[in-house]
């Protein structure tokens, strides 16, 4: 499948042990170029606005790194609850304050990709709603201390231990919430 795409020099923009994974996933041998995109953005974004801007501008900052027939993907996943967005934790205290506004509630995790080529580029984004049973302290500092989460949006990995007990329902992509809308990708690289 994707035969398509035979000609290009497909390149994964991500160092996501998880999207690395997913992309496996579809059978599609690419490269990995890391980005060194300042993960800012401004104020005033909002939900999908956020990972949009962010993939675009990653995939800016790994363009002139690239020569030939290339296929560049670069991905940004954040989770939204409450009008607040919650991105990569940076301590373990920022770990728990998020894992208890996501407890009992249900969030939304938006995952944008844009594709770039030689000759054009191309955003979408895929929407999931996650809901989470209300969660112990004692359940959060486990998780916290026995996954390390905090390479992870909104601090946690649907397919890790939280996932696992926390997670009672998913409206949407599971894989999006990994960090890479796999279904929706694969419909876009076909038409590519």
């Amino acid at each position: 499948m994707l035969h398509n795409l035979n000609g290009y020099s497909i390149i994964l923009g991500s160092q996501s042990p998880r999207r690395q994974q997913l992309l496996k996933g579809l059978n599609v041998k690419f490269d990995i170029v890391t980005s060194d995109a300042d993960e800012h953005f401004p104020a005033g974004l909002k939900k999908q606005d956020i990972p949009l801007y962010l993939s675009k501008q990653k995939a800016l900052a790994i363009v002139p790194k690239l020569q030939g027939n290339f296929l560049l993907i670069t991905c940004d996943t954040v989770v939204w609850i409450n009008d607040e967005v919650l991105n990569k934790p940076v301590d373990k205290t920022e770990a728990h304050s998020m894992l208890r506004k996501l407890s009992g509630q249900t969030h939304e995790v938006f995952t944008a990709v844009t594709i770039t080529t030689t000759q054009k580029s191309h955003s979408f984004y895929d929407r999931t709603a996650v809901s989470f049973k209300q969660l112990t302290d004692a359940e959060i500092d486990y998780y916290i201390d026995t996954c390390k989460p905090f390479d992870k949006a909104g601090s946690y990995g649907v397919q890790e231990w939280l996932g696992y007990v926390a997670i009672y329902k998913i409206e949407g992509c599971f894989f999006n919430v990994m960090g890479l809308p796999l279904n929706r990708l694969y419909d876009e690289l076909k038409i590519l």
